[in-house]
């Protein structure tokens, strides 16, 4: 059974109910919540493993690069499926590795930005108005599909994590 698809756009909603949805079947996965979004939405890691070896992954930095998201959540999934069934993951022993590494991975660092490029943002509201408001003094990138900042303009970066 596959919980994470990769044949339609992803949004923040998904990516909630995929998490859900795997620690239900995979109860050893850490999730956590490191901090929130402009829109108060929730900003994940997802830690697997708990060797000493420390690797760090993120995604959907740029709104408009979406499709990271469904490539780390998938990764997820597919670990998860290779630890419980003791068999490798593209030539790793997953139940070593595990052993071994903690692999944390943040699926979706810009949510808002990944919700107002895959059009999960109301277009009355507020926030959709400013981002509009924003992408008008940019007229050669299409918005809201050219978006790649968060949902007040701040274009995000990411810095090495101290683990």
């Amino acid at each position: 059974m596959n919980i994470v698809p990769t044949n339609k756009n992803y949004s923040y909603t998904l990516m909630k109910e995929n998490l859900s949805s795997l620690i239900k079947i995979y109860p050893f996965l850490n999730i956590q919540t490191v901090g929130n979004s402009v829109m108060g939405k929730d900003i994940y890691v997802v830690k697997l493993g708990i060797g000493s070896n420390h690797v760090f992954y993120s995604a959907s930095i740029h709104a408009n690069e979406w499709i990271t998201s469904v490539l780390l959540m998938k990764f997820i999934e597919d670990y998860c499926k290779a630890y419980v069934s003791n068999s490798t993951l593209y030539g790793y022993n997953i139940r070593k590795l595990f052993q071994a590494s903690s692999i944390y991975l943040m699926p979706m660092v810009n949510p808002d930005g990944v919700d107002l490029v895959t059009d999960c943002i109301s277009h009355n509201s507020p926030y959709f108005i400013n981002a509009s408001n924003i992408a008008s003094e940019f007229p050669n990138i299409a918005f809201p599909s050219g978006w790649k900042a968060n949902i007040n303009g701040v274009d995000l970066k990411i810095y090495q994590p101290t683990i």
